[in-house]
């Protein structure tokens, strides 16, 4: 069995070796250029900090930290369409061949979708999200938020998005290889709801606001994966037989 696997774990190796390659060489451009996309994730935050309020360091090296983080994420960010092209290379032999063509839309439909969760995050649920946890209670207490922990929680929540906002596209590839139908989707819809406000309370601030923020358009975003599933692969009518 085990020699049955190692062709496999070769081509997963093979995949995952370019993928990191490409992160690690897309962490050194991003690094050349972290203070002004440091200045652009900070923005939302510093818009709504109130006046006498600024972002600060309370460790020596974090900014050096901070800096590295700024490159990974962004160089991850970067490297997207090439890990899309690789985990497509890695499931490939195993579909027929008019499903192999679709590797052009999977690759650049993932990519766009992962961007528009990541936009929707910065645009929309950080600005509210931050407004109102640093507006409750700045009567009584002043903001001085760390550099170091406001990145890694902007890291964590937009790749929480964007991950959600993949989900359509999950569903394009499952349904066009008859893994799922809009049926099943329905019947899973219940249990989709739970596990939706629980990732919803794990990746967003503790407010009811920005978990709503997450939770509303990932269920739409399933909503449209029910009809998605519906077009490519509908299940069928009993009533046919």
């Amino acid at each position: 069995m085990f020699e049955e696997l190692k062709p496999h774990l070769a081509e997963l190796r093979k995949r995952l070796a370019i993928s990191v390659i490409t992160v690690i060489v897309m962490f050194f451009v991003m690094f050349a250029f972290w203070q002004p996309i440091l200045d652009w994730m900070i923005a939302p935050l510093v818009k709504v900090l109130p006046e006498g309020s600024h972002v600060i360091f309370t460790k020596v090296q974090e900014p050096f930290f901070t800096a590295l983080k700024v490159a990974f994420f962004t160089g991850f960010i970067a490297s997207l369409p090439v890990i899309f092209w690789q985990l497509w290379l890695f499931v490939a032999p195993g579909l027929y061949e008019n499903e192999k063509k679709m590797v052009l839309p999977f690759v650049i439909g993932a990519t766009i979708m992962f961007l528009l969760g990541a936009i929707f995050c910065y645009y929309v649920v950080i600005p509210f999200g931050y407004a109102f946890l640093i507006n409750f209670g700045s009567q009584l207490f002043t903001a001085l938020p760390s550099i170091g922990e406001y990145v890694s929680f902007f890291n964590k929540l937009v790749l929480g998005f964007g991950l959600a906002f993949e989900m359509p596209m999950v569903t394009y590839f499952l349904a066009s290889i008859g893994l799922v139908t809009d049926q099943t989707l329905k019947e899973f819809f219940k249990y989709a709801l739970v596990v939706i406000f629980l990732l919803s309370a794990i990746l967003t601030p503790p407010d009811v606001l920005t978990q709503f923020l997450m939770a509303g358009p990932m269920i739409m975003l399933y909503g449209l994966s029910i009809l998605i599933a519906h077009y490519i692969n509908p299940a069928e009518n009993e009533d046919d037989d």
